[in-house]
């Protein structure tokens, strides 16, 4: 176990978690689970997460050994990189892929793909996600980034931390916003009764969704949704508690197509059976270089696999031509 000391040159620091974290690089979650350890002392005596020092007090973190690296069996599958150099890569990912090794899914990951493909990865912050920033779920396709460095990694976690990453995401949602936009924001945490889906539920993690209407269907809205927060399901689980969910979603429909008025059943039923999968993609990803400093902002379109259905929603064939129907449809105007 390694320990580093130093001395605070501040007349007072903010929150100790804080403080320890923006000192060493690491993100809070980390430098929290260090003080709930009790590795971070002043003269032997272990600190709380909300303490504030003084100027000239010397404070040690004791940081536990590495493990080994793991080992993970190289997968194959084409990916689309849409940017990369040596500290980090975003790529498109494709739809039925799960992002890291898990129960049922230990060998055919978007880890083992980039291990296939011989991509270096961060050791990463949790043990079986090396270089995983943030995720997209099994059936959400778009842009996601992969850290190649621990330093990247520590860095883009903090700016993830901090709010500073924006992750946009297009949706098309059954119904119609009454406002827009508007924001959505309900603490959301493992279902009770069902440990594979999270709910909204008091006492649940912070969640925040900013969701505007860019285009108004029959039945339908497009939406662009800017996260707030990044907890597992967040969109999907948001849109489904307002009363809007995702066309497609088998887990948060609430009855999909049934939920539509009977005299515009029909359409609706057509929409769905046009629908792969959840109609959600990350569209949109900025966020500063976290070695250069320099601005990286990157689209991704509106995917093939649901062009059909989203033709369908906005009863316009013509889409299904469009190569940047997202685009034409005025999704990333307020970007220009």
């Amino acid at each position: 176990m390694a320990a580093v000391t130093f001395c605070v040159a501040a007349p007072e620091t903010e929150r100790l978690d804080r403080f320890v974290a923006d000192q060493l690089a690491l993100s809070r979650t980390v430098a929290a689970r260090l003080i709930a350890a009790k590795r971070v002392t002043r003269d032997g005596v272990p600190l709380r997460a909300s303490a504030r020092l003084e100027r000239g007090a010397v404070v040690t973190v004791e940081l536990p050994a590495e493990d080994p690296p793991r080992t993970y069996a190289p997968a194959h599958r084409q990916l689309s990189f849409v940017y990369e150099d040596e500290h980090l890569a975003v790529l498109d990912k494709p739809p039925g892929l799960v992002v890291h090794p898990g129960p049922g899914h230990w060998d055919d990951t978007l880890v083992n793909v980039l291990v296939g493909r011989g991509t270096a990865l961060s050791q990463g912050s949790a043990a079986g996600r090396p270089g995983i920033v943030h995720r997209l779920d099994r059936d959400t396709s778009g842009l996601l980034l992969v850290a190649k460095t621990d330093s990247a990694h520590r860095r883009l976690a903090r700016l993830i931390e901090q709010r500073k990453v924006e992750r946009v995401y297009a949706a098309l949602a059954w119904g119609h916003f009454a406002n827009s936009p508007v924001d959505i924001e309900a603490p959301i945490t493992r279902h009770p009764k069902d440990r594979k889906r999270m709910t909204v539920l008091a006492g649940g993690r912070h969640a925040v969704t900013h969701a505007a209407v860019v285009a108004r269907f029959a039945q339908t809205d497009l939406l662009r949704l800017t996260l707030g927060t990044g907890r597992t399901h967040q969109v999907r689980v948001h849109l489904a508690h307002v009363g809007h969910p995702v066309v497609g979603d088998p887990e948060y429909a609430l009855g999909g197509s049934r939920r539509v008025t009977p005299s515009e059943r029909r359409p609706a039923e057509q929409l769905e059976a046009l629908a792969p999968r959840q109609l959600l993609h990350a569209a949109r990803l900025a966020f500063d270089h976290p070695i250069s400093g320099v601005r990286v902002t990157l689209r991704s379109e509106w995917p093939a696999d649901l062009a059909p259905a989203l033709a369908c929603a906005a009863g316009d064939a013509t889409l299904l031509a469009q190569r940047n129907p997202l685009q034409y449809l005025g999704f990333f105007a307020s970007d220009e």
